[in-house]
């Protein structure tokens, strides 16, 4: 999977915003070149809610464990929810998994090394063995974040 065959994957779901930072739109320097995807029926970049996948081409400071520096190196980051997250890597996000894990393994599914904690996913170059399950993962996120759009569209209607 390349990283264009990731993006048309994901926008092809309904309502999606995908974000690509690039210089000279406001955004900050480190983020240029990555791709954020967020449910956003209305079109707007939501404020109070982070991106339900994401896709990294560098080393973020602190996120140096992927080794992105690699030429063609990229990872695709998943937030599909705790069950998807204990099927993927066989334990809870808060639980510690394997010590030896390689962070910068190609097409294996990984806890995120820096958001593992909080249920978030990682693949670094999806290819033949995770391709399907990343796109299995990433409906799953994706689903996840229109049910939570919903619930708080149903509260604020609820208020109003």
């Amino acid at each position: 999977m390349t990283i264009d065959d990731i993006i048309d994957f994901v926008e092809s779901l309904d309502d999606v915003l995908t974000l690509r930072p690039v210089p000279g739109d406001g955004s900050p320097e480190i983020s240029w070149g990555d791709t954020f995807f967020y449910y956003s029926p209305d079109g707007v970049v939501p404020t109070t809610t982070q991106p339900f996948a994401t896709i990294v081409t560098k080393n973020y400071p602190g996120d140096e464990d992927s080794r992105l520096d690699r030429a063609g190196a990229f990872r695709v980051n998943i937030h599909a929810g705790k069950e998807a997250f204990i099927e993927a890597v066989g334990h809870a996000p808060r639980e510690q998994g394997p010590a030896d894990v390689d962070a910068g393994a190609s097409d294996t599914v990984i806890a995120h090394p820096v958001y593992g904690s909080a249920g978030w996913l990682a693949v670094v170059n999806p290819g033949p063995v995770t391709g399907e399950l990343a796109r299995e993962l990433l409906c799953t996120a994706y689903t996840l974040a229109r049910s939570r759009y919903a619930r708080k569209a149903d509260a604020v209607r609820r208020h109003i």
